[in-house]
C-alpha cells in the first residue's frame, strides 16, 4: 500500500464523516465539503491503486519497454517539385 492509497482512504472516511454530519445538521456547505473530500480521496485512491498496478507489472519477468520510436517525413507535392529544380 502506497501514500496515494492510505491518504485517499482517510480522505474518504473524513468526507464520509463531514457529509453525515452536515445531513444531520442540516449544513449543506458542510455537506458539499464532505462529499468534495470524498471525491478526492476516490480520485487520490485510484492513482495510488494505478501506480501500485504499474510498479507490480515492472517487477514482473516478462515486462519489455519498448523505447524505440519510429519518425517518417513526407514531401507534400509542392515540395517535392521545388527540391528536384534545385
Amino acid at each position: 500500500m502506497n501514500t496515494e492509497q492510505v491518504n485517499g482512504t482517510i480522505d474518504e472516511i473524513v468526507g464520509s464523516v463531514k457529509r453525515k454530519a452536515g445531513e444531520l445538521t442540516d449544513d449543506t456547505p458542510l455537506q458539499i465539503r464532505g462529499i468534495a473530500q470524498q471525491v478526492k480521496g476516490k480520485v487520490e485512491s485510484a492513482w495510488g491503486n494505478a501506480k501500485e498496478e504499474l510498479s507490480d507489472a515492472m517487477d514482473g519477468p516478462d515486462v519489455h519497454v519498448d523505447t524505440n520510436i519510429a519518425v517518417g517525413l513526407t514531401r507534400s507535392e509542392p515540395e517535392a517539385e521545388h527540391c528536384k529544380a534545385k
